[in-house]
């Protein structure tokens, strides 16, 4: 046998089985790192650890849309299937099916389907009032959040917790996965710029799931007169926060996919501007264009739809930039803000009142209008953002 074959021969009979031995066993050491939604288990799933806690208790609940299990049975439903006494439903903003646009008005109501109350968080209140309350024993709140500062819903858990610290209430967190996982990044709130849209100095992009960011509040004592409520929370299991986390259903009307959750917290800033953030298109938080920049390659002209009765600069062309297709972004992104800044022809009516709110700082806007780079931008939130991390090591739970 010439030299050629006997290599061909050991090849054959020699080195493949090994090779094809080695691969199966490389991607079960990978497969741990590579965890599909379905084995990932939310607090909502993990019910034999929260329903002996509910037994024989009067119950009331904090949800919408986003509080499912994975087989996407709504955990109202699931809870009366097992004999649960749920007296009350308290609603967020979008409401308890998540159809309210932003910032509108939302009025109690009784849920169609199992004719149980509905009362809103986002109407005449924004915190459960004692007569809501009267007779609940234990309270549970289960929603999607988004992992950053201006997404309400975390608003609502303070003032929920507040509620339950004033009425000897217990507070049971079915904690759920962030999509924006381990992203810490943006300038701290400043304490006078507290609002509905940011209540406590932390980062735009806070990296932390809605059960450690509960633990967060209770810990430092940010509540009023810096009570602290009974708090339980039910974490996820065989989940850590590297891990991609794609959610089952929209956590609320404009955010309708992954990649529209991963620019939020970057494009929400526009809401503080004339520019329009693709509320009215089939792209919101993905596109972005006002028809006060340059004319350029892309455009889009807002339309009422689905989440949005009456978008900014309605039937009018934007101009702007499509960021649909951009790979996943892993910090906060100031960049497209700079540059729809420098591109908006009258600079003086770019920004409004309500853009201090969502960055939490007089700063930034500051920092824009007189050219600082964003590298230099940067630079002046670092050393917050340094102590912030080291105080939110105390709350985590996941790796």
């Amino acid at each position: 046998m010439d030299v050629f074959l006997r290599k061909v021969v050991f090849i054959l009979f020699f080195i493949a089985p090994i090779a094809l031995v080695a691969v199966p066993l490389k991607n079960k050491i990978d497969s741990k790192w590579i965890n599909p939604n379905n084995s990932i288990k939310t607090g909502a799933d993990n019910y034999e650890k929260y329903l002996p806690i509910l037994k024989n208790k009067k119950t009331a609940i904090v949800t919408n849309q986003t509080g499912i299990l994975s087989n996407k049975i709504h955990l109202v439903d699931f809870l009366l299937e097992k004999n649960v006494t749920i007296q009350t439903i308290f609603a967020p903003e979008h409401g308890f099916r998540g159809t309210a646009d932003a910032g509108e008005h939302v009025v109690d109501s009784k849920d169609k389907k199992t004719g149980l109350p509905i009362v809103s968080l986002y109407g005449d209140n924004k915190k459960p009032n004692a007569e809501q309350l009267k007779g609940i024993e234990i309270m549970i709140f289960d929603l999607q959040d988004v992992g950053v500062r201006f997404y309400t819903y975390i608003s609502t858990l303070h003032y929920v917790m507040e509620a339950c610290a004033e009425n000897n209430i217990q507070l049971l967190i079915l904690d759920r996965p962030n999509p924006n996982g381990n992203i810490v990044d943006g300038p701290l709130l400043e304490t006078e710029f507290s609002s509905f849209v940011g209540m406590h100095p932390i980062p735009m992009l806070h990296g932390m799931t809605i059960g450690e960011y509960a633990q967060m509040i209770n810990g430092q004592k940010w509540l009023k007169n810096k009570t602290q409520c009974k708090l339980t929370v039910i974490p996820c299991s065989n989940y850590n926060r590297n891990m991609a986390y794609s959610l089952l259903v929209k956590p609320s009307p404009n955010l309708p996919n992954d990649q529209s959750i991963n620019l939020y917290a970057s494009l929400c800033l526009f809401e503080g501007t004339n520019v329009s953030v693709g509320r009215g298109t089939e792209k919101q938080f993905q596109i972005y264009g006002s028809p006060y920049m340059q004319k350029g390659k892309f455009s889009f002209i807002p339309k009422p739809n689905f989440g949005a009765k009456n978008p900014l600069h309605n039937g009018k062309t934007c101009y702007g930039k499509d960021l649909s297709q951009i790979k996943k972004i892993k910090q906060l992104e100031i960049k497209w803000l700079l540059n729809a800044y420098q591109e908006t022809t009258d600079k003086t009516t770019f920004f409004n009142a309500f853009f201090t709110k969502l960055a939490g700082t007089k700063k930034l806007q500051q920092q824009i209008e007189n050219g600082v780079s964003e590298n230099n931008i940067r630079k002046t939130w670092a050393n917050d953002l340094t102590e912030f991390r080291e105080m939110r090591k105390q709350y985590l739970l996941y790796r």
